[in-house]
């Protein structure tokens, strides 16, 4: 009998330390900040915004270099080249010591954050993983004639089945990675040139009528990120009529499509707080907030959801999606309608009583039916929800919106306490 009891209690403090690890995900730059020997690489994680792109996922392994690997990268490429070479060194599976030494005829092929990217032509977004025995294990790029130029040194970091930390002694490097232009010596110069590539030749075409294109490029150097309505979306139901805007409403809807900073999908997906564009201003918010489903990413404005359609081009640091609706700021279009207080229930009336009979002695008086109350609202409908919550009617045309619960660590600890008493 009490083995009987340890072993469930076994099984439950397991099922809930696998509630709490999905529950509270993981975060790469916290995991690295332990080792100041890491500084190098956490660093540049930052600032390529992939460690955004890794905290976003499950069952990914981190191939991470020492300060001491990561000189021959630092400072001698472009960011966006640096990007794509840190790209390589995320395994879109999970890979822990033992696994590593357990590999399907010793050797394997698996896909990188590089080969998501579209940069990666062939398979040079997959790395070959190799049990060379003798407790070494080699990666190298999976192009043909690659070498196998990395190899595992040691484990830094698992939480099972989420993510993987383990240390390797150099860079992986697959044929052209760091000779890939870079966004200031690249097509970027052209920014209307690829939206109308991409579909969006009427948001093109407002840009540079307005005179905003010019805003856009000054702020290339410092971080740029754009969300283009395609041609499409401009001739939605709904949208407002344009040319009835004066010429700095113009200009505030355009900015508004934009912002000041380098933001790709991955740093969309983790976002939490409002986001500035470059409309904000003092007289007005002009912001944006987001929410994901999966892997899709929803804009929302107050007024109508847009959700991300495609990237464009993502080179740090600038990224263009395109977006299926035009963004409407409140500042300029006001709420939406139907976000508005749902009306009063208006008051059930009771029915005319018809003239009454006097009964019969042997009759008992029949009671006057009563009317039945109004029912309640429910305070927290979606339609008493504030107009700019990702919960509110805006969200109505964006059905596949989703939120995470997360579930805090005292509520784990009280759980498993109580289920140990229950037990005994």
């Amino acid at each position: 009998m009490a083995a009987s009891r340890a072993f469930s209690l076994l099984a439950l403090a397991l099922s809930l330390l696998a509630v709490a690890s999905t529950a509270f995900g993981h975060n790469i730059t916290q995991i690295l900040s332990d080792t100041p020997d890491y500084s190098s690489f956490n660093s540049y994680l930052s600032q390529t915004k992939l460690d955004d792109e890794i905290n976003s996922r499950t069952t990914i392994t981190v191939l991470v270099l020492n300060n001491a690997a990561m000189s021959s990268l630092a400072g001698k490429h472009p960011l966006s080249v640096v990007k794509n070479a840190l790209s390589l060194l995320v395994l879109l599976d999970y890979y822990d010591p033992l696994k590593l030494h357990q590999l399907s005829k010793g050797t394997t092929l698996t896909t990188t954050l590089y080969q998501t990217t579209g940069h990666a032509p062939g398979n040079l977004g997959f790395v070959n993983v190799t049990d060379l025995k003798g407790g070494k294990v080699g990666f190298g790029s999976a192009a043909p004639g690659s070498k196998l130029d990395s190899s595992y040194t040691k484990s830094v970091k698992q939480i099972p089945y989420n993510i993987s930390v383990l240390e390797i002694n150099a860079p992986i490097i697959a044929p052209g990675i760091l000779t890939a232009p870079s966004p200031s010596s690249g097509g970027l110069s052209n920014i209307t040139g690829l939206l109308e590539k991409a579909g969006c030749k009427t948001f093109a075409g407002l840009l540079v009528s307005s005179g905003v294109l010019k805003t856009y490029v000054s702020t290339v150097e410092k971080g740029l990120t754009v969300f283009a309505p395609s041609d499409e979306a401009f001739k939605a139901k709904g949208v407002p009529d344009l040319t009835k805007l004066t010429q700095a409403e113009v200009v505030s809807l355009l900015e508004y499509h934009a912002l000041a900073e380098y933001k790709p999908k991955g740093s969309l997906k983790t976002n939490k707080d409002a986001i500035s564009t470059l409309a904000t201003n003092g007289a007005g918010k002009y912001d944006l907030t987001t929410s994901t489903s999966g892997d899709e990413v929803i804009l929302h404005t107050g007024v109508g959801p847009s959700r991300l359609a495609d990237t464009v081009v993502d080179e740090t640091p600038v990224v263009i999606f395109t977006v299926d609706n035009v963004l409407l700021p409140t500042e300029l279009f006001g709420k939406s309608p139907s976000s508005a207080p749902a009306p009063e229930p208006e008051p059930v009336s009771a029915p005319t009583p018809s003239p009454a009979k006097s009964p019969s002695p042997l009759e008992a008086p029949t009671p006057a039916a009563a009317s039945p109350p109004a029912p309640p609202v429910d305070e927290y409908s979606p339609e008493g929800a504030p107009s700019d919550s990702p919960t509110s009617s805006e969200d109505s045309n964006a059905k596949n919106a989703a939120f995470h619960v997360k579930a805090p660590p005292a509520l784990l600890f009280t759980a498993l306490v109580a289920a140990t008493s229950f037990l005994l």
